[in-house]
């Protein structure tokens, strides 16, 4: 069994190939079988990734995209500022109607351009190169990031930890090393946790499956075994009777998008955890770098949810069709779990209660 800095070595999700030719990304709809690197050259491709969860995970989804935006502004032939700019603002809104729900896509291809803009007084030559300089530094950044929630969250274990007892910790999706660039977000205070010295006996995981696309299955459940930690797989009808049998402590989950009022978007089956949690007494925490904050959202009602292709549900991971052809299907990828649910959120700038626009102003958040 690999170590936990092993599994980080040996698992990083995306990274800008050494000649800067292309998009070096670990293709997750192969795991938990194959660990597969491909490389992203065309603005197809790199769209193709995005849409289809070759890469995933709202912070790795904006590394990718910085990296992906970067790669194809260097190959724009034009002489003047005013055409370069012209043709990259084209790749961003091309690359950004890959996925709606993820608010880090679109931050990080508006900081991008943003960048673009600053530099208007250098030559197109130079614009280039600072461009791959910005997307490497999103994703320093994004590391750092995880680190800090980590911090908080191990924290927050700090305060439930007893002696001779392990902490029950339960997860939804995968918000882990694979959907960021380092450690994850709800995953980050278990690996901080085993960098603290603590061992993978001190916690016990419980992974939900997330249908449709089994993130926590095939991904969740890969990271923290492979990184030595206890844990266990669960279908996630099973939910209720794991809280009601008092074996989770705490829940720590992602998110792709945050409204003001602190209403959170998730994988699909997020809310309905939260609301299991509320009846149990359990506390619920949402990850969330601040990048996935969304003040011009007031609430989750304005979040745009992602419906998906109906051969997710009815045949994808099955030998023969489960369901009755024709049959019409509801496949929506994410829920927005309400604010009132929310226990805390754990930002790399702190931890934030209700009422959460203010916390969110408090420490200087959103765009």
């Amino acid at each position: 069994m690999m170590t936990v800095d092993d599994f980080f070595n040996k698992v990083i999700t995306v990274r800008m190939a050494a000649d800067k030719s292309a998009v070096d990304i670990i293709d997750q709809t192969l795991l938990p079988g194959t660990i597969r690197r491909i490389e992203l050259r065309s603005k197809e491709e790199i769209w193709e990734a995005i849409k289809q969860l070759k890469v995933r995970g709202a912070p790795a989804i904006g590394v990718a995209a910085a990296y992906g935006i970067a790669l194809l502004a260097s190959r724009i032939n034009a002489d003047s500022y005013e055409r370069f700019h012209e043709e990259f603002h084209a790749l961003k809104e091309y690359l950004a109607s890959s996925r709606p729900t993820a608010v880090n896509l679109f931050w990080a291809l508006n900081r991008m351009e943003d960048t673009v803009k600053a530099s208007h007084s250098k030559s197109v030559a130079e614009i280039k190169e600072i461009l791959f300089a910005e997307a490497e530094a999103i994703r320093e950044e994004d590391v750092q990031i995880s680190r800090n929630i980590g911090e908080i969250g191990f924290g927050l274990l700090q305060q439930l930890k007893q002696e001779g007892k392990e902490i029950g910790i339960l997860t939804h999706c995968n918000a882990g090393t694979l959907a960021t660039a380092k450690y994850g977000t709800a995953t980050a205070p278990m690996y901080i946790a085993l960098e603290k010295g603590w061992a993978g006996t001190d916690m016990h995981v419980y992974c939900d499956e997330t249908r449709p696309l089994l993130q926590g299955a095939r991904l969740t459940s890969f990271e923290l075994y492979n990184a030595g930690i206890t844990t266990t797989l669960q279908c996630d009808n099973m939910a209720s009777i794991l809280m009601k049998s008092k074996k989770i402590d705490v829940i720590f989950v992602g998110c792709d998008r945050v409204a003001q009022n602190g209403d959170a978007a998730n994988k699909i089956g997020t809310s309905g955890v939260a609301i299991l949690a509320k009846h149990y007494g359990i506390p619920f925490y949402v990850c969330a770098p601040s990048s996935t904050i969304d003040l011009a959202t007031p609430t989750g009602e304005e979040i745009p949810i992602e419906m998906r292709d109906a051969d997710e549900v009815t045949e994808m991971w099955y030998k023969e069709r489960m369901a009755p052809s024709g049959i019409e299907v509801f496949n929506p990828a994410f829920d927005v779990t309400d604010h009132s649910l929310i226990t805390g959120i754990i930002t790399e700038k702190g931890l934030c209660h209700a009422p959460y626009d203010k916390a969110f102003e408090a420490l200087g958040m959103g765009r």
